[in-house]
């Protein structure tokens, strides 16, 4: 491995690997998921998470995700010895991410001999409508690193093909019936509404010159295409800096012939991890 420039502010990666992750598209399959992990509708791979992570932070940096789900974020920072902050709404996925925490760190007191851990990883339960809540009563502190993948309201609510698989199988095919929910929002301008106002609280707990990865898919809906990730992205540059993109490509998903015969209708095969910065100077 390349030598870490000690002028390197941001992270310890080499100038080869620093190079390599700037490139706007990746392809990244992830493994076939965990029977616990399987129960939640929309996980996202701890391995793709971790290069973000270790890009973004330094060891020891602190990383949040207001949408924890199964906890792929937490094992993430686990794995590259960041401490890592989640709240996620409902017990079932929040009892699951702890399980797998536990079991990381059983492994890993047990490898090194009772030491102990370098990092923490923190699991709340609770309303990421209600983040200034959590920091005052729990006195955490200002953060590196948000990353999370959103619940996709109205899009998990959609009637197809993979629903049915999911229903046949008797997995989730939404995340509950709370109203809390962002994925029971009344419509699309709600749930954007809603998710934007969780963005906007949270500003004031991330670091000067922090950053910020929110995965995002655009989707058709009832044969409108959603520009959920563009619209996203427009709101959110009125508080954070924009400063890219890189999408995620995946190559090996089933194609279902929607729209066969009579119309284009695209598989959706790729999200858009927008990056954003919180500015040192502030124009708001």
């Amino acid at each position: 491995m390349s030598e870490v420039s000690p002028e390197n502010r941001l992270n310890e990666l080499s100038a080869q690997e620093w190079l390599r992750f700037t490139k706007t598209w990746f392809i990244h399959n992830p493994p076939p998921r965990k029977k616990a992990e399987l129960l939640h509708p929309a996980k996202y791979p701890e391995k793709m998470i971790e290069e973000f992570v270790r890009f973004f932070t330094k060891e020891g940096g602190i990383v949040f995700d207001p949408f924890l789900g199964t906890g792929s974020t937490l094992v993430a920072c686990h794995n590259s010895n960041r401490n890592g902050i989640g709240i996620e709404l409902q017990e079932k996925y929040a009892k699951i991410a702890r399980e797998r925490l536990q079991k990381l760190e059983s492994q890993l007191k047990l490898d090194e001999q009772g030491s102990k851990l370098k990092a923490k990883q923190v699991i709340l339960r609770g309303n990421s409508a209600e983040l200034e809540k959590y920091w005052k009563e729990y006195n955490l502190p200002l953060v590196d690193l948000v990353i999370t993948s959103p619940p996709y309201g109205p899009m998990l609510n959609k009637k197809g093909l993979v629903a049915k698989e999911r229903e046949e199988e008797g997995l989730d095919l939404k995340y509950s019936d709370d109203a809390n929910d962002l994925g029971n929002a009344a419509g699309y301008d709600d749930f954007l509404e809603k998710l934007m106002r969780i963005f906007v609280q949270m500003k004031p707990l991330i670091k000067e010159e922090g950053h910020l990865v929110v995965i995002l898919q655009n989707y058709m809906d009832k044969g409108e295409y959603k520009m959920l990730a563009w619209d996203f992205a427009r709101e959110m540059t009125k508080y954070f800096q924009l400063r890219g993109e890189r999408v995620w490509c995946q190559d090996n998903k089933t194609l279902y012939p929607y729209g066969y015969r009579y119309s284009f209708v695209p598989n959706v095969h790729h999200h858009y991890c927008l990056i954003f910065r919180k500015r040192k100077v502030e124009n708001d």
